[in-house]
């Protein structure tokens, strides 16, 4: 048997929500971590969220760190600089360990990254979209090809017009999410 509960955070839970994420910002600057860095702590959260028995509200939110993690670290992806900071930027308060509920607390412990997870995939939905794909398209095309054995610059060629179609796609549909009245809370 199952239950539904629901809440709804207002204007003002959102905005405590960005602060926090501002300042996990802040600190992940002055402390000057790497893209791994950033792209590591984030996986820690979703590594520590399956290790333990959480509830399935929050697990099946974490769970979607590890794309973030892993499309901040692939060199195939290759994220413009201004992209990168911005996924970067979002990911920031899952490599702080101030958050708002300590992990360790049990049941609970991870219902504040639950919620910023849902803010920064809801945030980064067109990045998301864009790279899982690039991801499809290239397993596909791997495959197609023979498995990858073909040499790296064989490969960038085929990579590259694709990885830039979808690079130009993500933009667009933010930009256009952001003007057509969407989704208007940004995490920096």
């Amino acid at each position: 048997m199952s239950l539904t509960i629901t809440f709804e955070l207002s204007d003002q839970d959102i905005e405590h929500f960005v602060a926090m994420a501002r300042d996990a910002q802040s600190a992940v600057t002055q402390q000057q971590r790497s893209p791994e860095e950033i792209a590591e702590g984030a996986r820690r959260v979703f590594e520590a969220a399956r290790e333990k028995s959480l509830p399935e509200y929050i697990s099946s939110r974490l769970e979607k760190l590890n794309v973030l993690a892993q499309m901040v670290t692939d060199e195939e992806w290759a994220l413009p600089e201004k992209d990168l900071e911005r996924v970067l930027s979002a990911m920031a308060y899952f490599s702080d360990p101030n958050d708002l509920i300590p992990d360790r607390v049990p049941g609970v412990g991870f219902l504040d990254d639950a919620i910023m997870a849902e803010l920064v995939v809801k945030d980064l939905e067109a990045e998301i979209d864009a790279y899982n794909d690039f991801c499809a398209f290239r397993k596909a095309e791997t495959e197609r090809r023979g498995g990858g054995s073909e040499d790296q610059a064989t490969r960038e060629q085929w990579l590259k017009p694709k990885r830039e179609q979808l690079h130009r796609r993500m933009r667009q549909r933010r930009q256009a999410r952001m003007s057509s009245g969407g989704w208007k809370i940004t995490l920096w």
